[in-house]
């Protein structure tokens, strides 16, 4: 059955509003609870908080009273969402596990975006970027086995391996290079523009997260590998945020928003596992509504044209949180060695990465090969993840 979320009412705007008590919902129990359910949550903080931070730059742009008044309401019960959402992730997890599965979500996720993506160009901008999160994982997942002494299967479960990717110290690139081709507004499919602002807002999350979060240990080889992956979720928002049409009005860009978060908040409703959790995407879901419905008023009345125009008359197939091993293992046979030049892609290092790379390292080993050898030194070897099946690329010791 077909879901047009232009055709469906949602709650009224005057009725969204909830207190204090209502908005402090339990967290998921972090022992139990399904590793798609944290990531799921992981994924719609994301969204809400590009939300709102678009929303405050779009006010501070535009010159209309009242359409900015509108804004506002709006953005509080966005704020009341982003709010409701983050705090379902438990307390008691430590900020690596909570790390690591911030990257879960970057590796899934972002495999599941390329494998639907149609449009080539835009799939291997997916293709080569969650080949580094996936490698970002494995760091940080020895890590965690050398400071709490912990498995990261504790936290990704089975249904994520936890290997070498493209290594992360090969992701350092001259800012020129992280930026891509925009879609083209006019002639790019509603799903390529939904996916798109989809992994911008959620590595934009992570870049967030890492930037605050980093200088809370006190481990040397800790605060190290937090700043160097941190500038690499610098090069990803400078990479995905490019592919978007900067010809798209604040208005389009407004619409675009509002739809993508009913997209997200009814896949994650169809496919949510945990009956609490589903119960809030639910009632987001019908917030949203509304707050799609108030997008297009503005956006028919400022520019000039009917959402019918813009975005698709029907939701597409539900984003899904599913195990991406194959795909992952594809990828790493056929293009591990990837790196960029300008807008597009080369199999060698070329002399302005290798002049980057470089002034980056200043000489020193980058923290993301330490952490492996003091994990090696450490426990009698680095920590791995395989599961059966495993691509032979997998049992080379190479970094």
């Amino acid at each position: 059955m077909t879901f047009n979320p232009l055709k469906e009412r949602g709650i009224p705007l005057d009725r969204q509003l909830r207190n204090w008590r209502e908005l402090n919902v339990a967290p998921i129990d972090p022992d139990h609870a399904d590793p798609y359910t944290r990531c799921r949550i992981i994924t719609m903080n994301g969204i809400e908080m590009e939300a709102i931070m678009f929303s405050h730059h779009f006010a501070r742009r535009c010159p209309d009273l009242e359409a900015k008044q509108r804004l506002a309401e709006v953005r509080y019960i966005e704020a009341q969402q982003q709010k409701a959402v983050n705090w379902l992730l438990p307390g008691v997890s430590s900020v690596l596990e909570t790390t690591l599965a911030y990257e879960q979500v970057a590796v899934d996720l972002t495999a599941w975006v390329a494998r639907m993506e149609p449009d080539p160009y835009l799939k291997q901008a997916y293709q080569f970027g969650v080949l580094e999160d996936f490698d970002h994982l494995y760091r940080y997942a020895n890590l965690y086995e050398m400071i709490e002494h912990r498995k990261a299967e504790k936290i990704v479960d089975q249904v994520t391996e936890v290997m070498p990717g493209r290594p992360t110290k090969m992701h350092h690139r001259h800012p020129i290079d992280n930026v891509r081709e925009n879609y083209n507004r006019e002639t790019a499919q509603a799903i390529s523009k939904l996916h798109a602002l989809t992994i911008m807002s959620a590595e934009q999350q992570t870049m967030n997260f890492y930037m605050n979060v980093g200088p809370m240990y006190m481990e040397p080889i800790a605060r190290k590998l937090y700043q160097e992956i941190g500038l690499i979720e610098e090069e990803h928002v400078t990479h995905y945020e490019s592919l978007l049409d900067p010809g798209e009005s604040w208005w389009e860009q407004l619409l675009n928003h509002e739809y993508n978060e009913c997209y997200l908040y009814h896949s994650f409703m169809e496919t949510e596992s945990d009956p609490k959790v589903k119960a809030i995407w639910e009632l987001h879901l019908n917030m949203e509504l509304e707050h799609l419905r108030i997008a297009a008023e503005l956006f028919r009345r400022h520019d000039g044209r009917d959402p019918e125009q813009v975005v698709a008359p029907a939701l597409p197939k539900p984003v899904t949180f599913e195990p991406n091993k194959e795909y992952l293992r594809e990828l790493i046979a056929t293009q591990i060695d990837y790196t960029t030049l300008g807008t597009g892609y080369v199999q060698e290092a070329h002399e302005r990465f290798q002049r980057w790379q470089e002034q980056i390292m200043g000489g020193e080993e980058p923290s993301s090969e330490r952490v492996i050898e003091e994990n090696r030194a450490r426990s009698g070897d680095e920590y791995r993840l395989e599961t059966e099946g495993a691509h032979p690329l997998y049992s080379l010791r190479t970094h």
